[in-house]
């Protein structure tokens, strides 16, 4: 893993914190910071604002969702990853389409040291169980038709779909911010969602995104 990265393992657990040191592998110790409360948390994110926080939301006293989502808009520079025993399917719904990664505590080693990985490169990760999820519930609709999308409309539909900001996607295409934005307002009126989980959902139904990618 990357030295530079600042990793606060926030989890009650003691080895689960033990088990993600052996794996990040930092060769600084200064690098990663174990905490147990969510006052040491935020103390913590107070000093470090680029950090990578490794977080069991179950076991942490966070108290609801809306203050998870506080903490990720007061600190918009830290990447999160959420990584849990177990999550219900509209948690993991409603953290998604708030930029968190997720992670379970039962998934194999390899994915986990995958998601450590995209994590040292500050890249957001969604496994595989949580992914399933998603994929699960959009084969219960029926598939819709493309309504007449351009090729630039499905391509920035694709780049939302894997959480990416209209700012990010502006930048990675070389695009005015309004451009993209324009976008995505013609992109949701033709389909006829209200946000990004909506549209996420859309994409699968109709082959722009697989299953696969979104994981990624």
């Amino acid at each position: 893993m990357k030295d530079d990265v600042i990793y606060i393992l926030a989890d009650n657990q003691d080895i689960t914190r033990i088990g993600l040191m052996a794996l990040l592998n930092v060769s600084k110790e200064d690098k990663v910071h174990e905490v147990k409360s969510k006052k040491g948390l935020v103390a913590l994110l107070q000093r470090y604002t680029a950090a990578v926080v490794i977080l069991d939301y179950t076991l942490f006293d966070i108290e609801s969702m809306d203050e998870l989502f506080i903490l990720k808009d007061r600190f918009g520079g830290v990447e999160w990853l959420l990584f849990s025993d177990e999550l219900s399917p509209d948690f993991i719904h409603r953290v998604l389409n708030h930029g968190f990664g997720v992670l379970m505590k039962d998934s194999p080693k390899e994915e986990i040291q995958t998601a450590l990985l995209y994590l040292s490169q500050r890249k957001r990760y969604i496994c595989q169980q949580a992914g399933s999820l998603l994929f699960k519930e959009s084969t219960h609709s029926p598939v819709i038709e493309e309504y007449a999308l351009t090729p630039s409309e499905k391509a920035v539909l694709k780049e939302i779909s894997l959480g990416k900001t209209t700012k990010e996607i502006a930048i990675e295409r070389n695009l005015s911010f309004h451009t993209i934005n324009s976008h995505r307002k013609n992109i949701f009126r033709k389909i006829g969602v209200n946000n990004v989980h909506e549209a996420t959902k859309y994409a699968m139904r109709a082959g722009i995104i697989d299953i696969a990618e979104y994981c990624i």
